[in-house]
């Protein structure tokens, strides 16, 4: 499905458009390179109880790239009017690694954007890793290599920064840069509503130090391990997450 948002045309996944049983909505935020259709397996799960509107942020799927490089901000105001275009009044925000970043800072707001019941977050990004000094001595070679020799620089672009910076375009590139740079654990405590935090034992790119993290900072919130599961945890461990899943959805 498609829908016009701020001018530009949205694809997403909406899994009962009339909600006529009045089911409770799941407004689904996916992670960096993997749009909505990645996690079929858990929407059409989740759509035997719920309605799930999954959409294809701003750069990703079928929903085109911003006009310019977008930080954080610019995805929680794009989020805000996807909600008000679809009409949705009170959802539970669920996400998956980088929709983490948007949804800490939606619930971070006064007053909520939106009806927020309550909220899942999966392998979560939000929290700055600790660099260590192998990481900085690589990237400051690399920007003095770019001042010094700019075509030995550009042989070397394709082999620097993880496999989402190299997949992604340039313009793309600027708008991770932007928004995995700035640290959200300071708004972590500003989360009003009961969460579940889902995370992988063995995930390495957001590591289960940050669900423990977030689960000490975020007011109501619990945390389920799923064991020997990377950061797709949700995929890996799908046998044990549903059954949580479904526990903490159909709760109340």
């Amino acid at each position: 499905m498609t829908i016009d948002v701020q001018g530009r045309v949205v694809s997403y996944i909406d899994t009962d458009p009339t909600n006529e049983s009045a089911r409770p909505v799941v407004l689904f935020l996916h992670g960096w390179g993997a749009p909505a259709e990645t996690y079929r397996l858990m929407i059409d799960h989740l759509a035997t109880y719920c309605r799930v509107v999954a959409p294809d942020l701003p750069g990703f799927g079928g929903s085109a790239e911003p006009e310019s490089a977008w930080c954080v901000d610019d995805y929680v105001t794009w989020t805000e009017a996807l909600v008000a275009a679809l009409g949705l009044t009170e959802v539970v925000l669920m996400n998956h690694s980088f929709g983490g970043r948007i949804s800490i800072k939606l619930l971070a707001k006064r007053p909520l954007p939106f009806g927020i019941k309550k909220a899942v977050f999966m392998d979560a990004a939000g929290i700055r890793p600790k660099r260590t000094m192998k990481y900085y001595c690589k990237v400051y070679s690399y920007k003095l290599m770019k001042k010094l020799a700019p075509g030995l620089a550009k042989k070397r672009q394709g082999k620097v920064g993880s496999a989402d910076y190299r997949n992604a375009s340039p313009l793309m590139r600027q708008t991770m840069v932007k928004c995995i740079n700035e640290d959200l654990t300071h708004l972590l405590k500003d989360n009003p509503v009961s969460t579940l935090l889902i995370w992988g034992e063995a995930d390495t790119a957001t590591p289960l130090s940050d669900g423990q993290r977030m689960e000490q900072l975020i007011p109501d919130a619990g945390l389920v391990v799923l064991p020997g599961a990377g950061h797709f945890a949700f995929a890996q461990q799908w046998g044990l997450c549903s059954r949580v899943l479904d526990s903490f959805l159909k709760e109340g």
